[in-house]
């Protein structure tokens, strides 16, 4: 069995005992989890379709460390030149230790480096605890090589986690380390108080 990484073992002994605590939860199983991060990326309007969907799987991979499954588009849109089954993006769906790991250089590499970066909206909860954003380039990340880089894509990024609301998904990703817009203000009211 491997090692888990730091941030795995802060999650697990600090930050879900935090939530615990805080919250009032009876059961250990009740306290909300990280299950999984889901990245999409779809590169469906480029005009060398084929060469830019090879670069962006091998960058996705370069970032997540494992190799991301083609998506099809569902349906054909001519205004985008788009046909039924035509292969458009890719996604990597990542669970356990390289979820973990790939959550700590989001956190602490790759959302520092982002130009103008003030925070993460709030509006990207839905109602079952899941959270979404995007990052627009992905050259961001350190495991892309600059130089190699040919054209940038963004892509999706979505935590779902077992949470029942979006307010207990936000807290426990704030605990977690997402820097979300105005969450540093309420930190600090709530030390000064």
């Amino acid at each position: 069995m491997s090692e888990l990484s730091v941030f795995a073992k802060t999650y697990r002994e600090t930050i879900l005992p935090q939530m615990r605590e805080a919250r009032g939860y009876a059961n250990v199983s009740e306290v909300p989890r990280l299950e999984k991060v889901v990245i999409n990326c779809c590169v469906g309007s480029s005009p060398e379709l084929k060469t830019a969907l090879e670069e962006a799987i091998h960058d996705l991979a370069a970032i997540t460390g494992q190799r991301p499954v083609k998506t099809k588009a569902k349906k054909s849109i001519s205004n985008f030149k788009l046909r039924q089954g035509q292969e458009i993006g890719c996604k990597v769906t990542l669970r356990g230790r390289r979820m973990y790991e790939f959550v700590e250089r989001l956190i602490w590499a790759a959302l520092p480096r982002v130009r103008d970066f003030r925070g993460l909206s709030p509006r990207g909860f839905d109602k079952r605890g899941n959270y979404t954003f995007g990052i627009r380039d992905h050259s961001v990340f350190p495991e892309i090589e600059l130089e190699n880089v040919k054209r940038t894509f963004g892509f999706d990024v979505t935590f779902v986690t077992t949470a029942r609301s979006a307010d207990e998904a936000r807290d426990l990703l704030t605990r977690i380390g997402l820097p979300f817009i105005g969450a540093r203000r309420e930190q600090a009211a709530a030390v000064t108080a």
